[in-house]
């Protein structure tokens, strides 16, 4: 079973931020995240919906763009308005919702997350 990748980039110029791409029909679907992911589910993070990029970006780094982490993605639910997605990353997996406010995007950590009870 082909699971779909993710990617979190940190971006050291022109500005410090973070970038999500989530692998969906043949392109990384890409979100830049100016404060990177939420560590708290009382803390929403602003996400930018950014161009879709070419799959050779789950991998791509250059001297001003690292890996944050990588792996695979889940999605749990998904309507016009919302994503609920879970990240299998290198570290830890981690629930969060992408809710669409009409301009933009914002990042939230789920207060229920996997493997708790």
């Amino acid at each position: 079973m082909d699971r779909p990748a993710f990617v979190l980039h940190e971006h050291h110029k022109p500005r410090h931020h973070f970038d999500l791409r989530l692998e969906e029909g043949g392109v990384l679907r890409s979100w830049a995240l100016p404060r990177g992911l939420p560590d708290s589910p009382s803390k929403n993070r602003l996400a930018v919906a950014v161009p879709d990029h070419d799959m050779d970006h789950l991998t791509y780094t250059d001297a001003d763009k690292s890996i944050a982490d990588t792996g695979w993605w889940e999605q749990e639910s998904r309507d016009e308005r919302r994503i609920v997605l879970v990240l299998h990353g290198q570290r830890d997996e981690r629930r969060y919702a992408l809710i669409h406010t009409g301009d933009d995007w914002l990042m939230h950590l789920t207060k229920d997350q996997p493997g708790r009870a």
